[in-house]
C-alpha cells in the first residue's frame, strides 16, 4: 500500500526529528510537507507536538522506572545513594560529638572556690 508506506516514512522521520539540530529539523519539516502534502508550518507544528509529547512520555517513563527500581532495591535490602550519604553524615556528626565529649572529660576541672 503506497499510503501506508508514506505514513510509515512520515512516522519514522518524525521520531528521528526528536534529536535533530534546528537546521536539520527545518529540513525535515520541508521534506515532510512535500511527502505528506501539507503546508510547511503544519508539518513543523506536528513535529514540535510530537517532540513535546515524546519528551513528556520520556519523563514519565523515567519517573515510573525510578520508583519501580526504588521498590525493588528496598525489597532486596539495598540502600540508595541518598540514604548512604545521610548515614555517613550522621556517623560523622556522632564522631564529632564523641570527640567533644572525650575532650571535655580529659580537660582538667576548674578549681572550686
Amino acid at each position: 500500500m503506497p499510503g501506508s508506506e508514506s505514513a510509515e516514512r512520515l512516522l519514522l522521520a518524525a521520531f528521528g526529528a526528536l534529536s535533530l539540530s534546528a537546521d536539520r529539523f527545518e529540513g525535515l519539516a520541508d521534506r515532510l510537507a512535500e511527502l505528506g502534502g501539507v503546508r510547511r508550518d503544519e508539518a513543523r507544528s506536528a513535529l514540535e507536538e510530537l517532540q513535546a509529547r515524546w519528551r513528556g512520555d520520556a519523563v514519565r517513563v523515567s519517573e515510573r522506572t525510578g520508583k519501580t527500581l526504588e521498590r525493588v532495591f528496598q525489597e532486596l535490602g539495598l540502600v540508595s545513594r541518598r540514604e548512604l550519604d545521610e548515614l555517613e553524615l550522621r556517623v560523622a556528626q556522632l564522631e564529632h560529638r564523641m570527640r567533644l565529649v572525650e575532650g571535655a572529660q580529659i580537660a582538667p576541672l576548674p578549681p572550686s572556690q
